[in-house]
Order: C-alpha cells, then structure tokens, then sequence
C-alpha cells in the first residue's frame, strides 16, 4: 500500500533535480539505469504512484544522490537490515529507548550518542 504522503518519492525527486540543473547525469533515465531500475518505475515511485523500492535499491540510490542511507531509508517508512539486527536482540530495550528520545531535543540526544560513545556513563 503507497502511503498518502510521498515523502521518500518527493524528496528523490527534488534532489534528482537539484542536482541535475548542475549536472544531466541526473536525469531520470541515468539515475534508474545506475540503480538497476526501469526509468518508468522511478518515475513512478517520484511521484508516489509506486511504494518505495527494495532496502538494496534504496541504497544504491542514497549513494548516487549523495545522501545518507539512513534518512531515504526512514522516509521509505524502512530501517536498515543492520539497525533491525540491533533491535531484534533486545527489542523492549530498544523500543523503550527510541520512545523516551522521541521528544528530546537534538542537542540531548547527540549529548547521549557522545557519552555512550566515549564511554562517559
């Protein structure tokens, strides 16, 4: 089911363009052949008329346009393979973490990301 706001195909769409009014290797028909898809099913997807592709392409994508994958992925309504495997060996913990971070501002959550990181707690 396509959902009713095409955030992942809007988004493609715009960065595709953007970067094409600089450069024509941007254009639908080089960027779906460089990601291994029909140009009329990534139109498609643009436009909202197609649900985002497979977690691979999606990918591929992100790569082309420069982007980070994490981000086309969270607007295709996916998490990556990798992320998945995280959360699956402790689902509750996981899941009670990403709740109570939800409303936290980005500098409290990047605070948290560096103290874990650094080992400081």
């Amino acid at each position: 089911m396509i959902p009713k706001e095409n955030v992942f195909g809007e988004f493609v769409r715009e960065k595709r363009l953007a970067l094409h009014k600089e450069d024509k290797n941007y254009s639908l028909r080089k960027v779906a052949m460089r990601i291994q898809v029909e140009p009329s099913y990534l139109s498609k997807v643009e436009r909202g008329e197609q649900p985002p592709p497979s977690e691979a392409k999606i990918v591929l994508l992100a790569e082309d346009l420069g982007e980070d994958k994490d981000v086309l992925l969270a607007l295709s309504g996916k998490v990556s393979s990798d992320i998945q495997e995280v959360i699956r060996k402790r689902p509750a913990l996981f899941a009670q973490l990403i709740r109570d971070l939800k409303d936290m501002p980005d500098n409290a959550v990047l605070r948290i990301i560096r103290e874990v990181r650094d080992g400081n707690w």
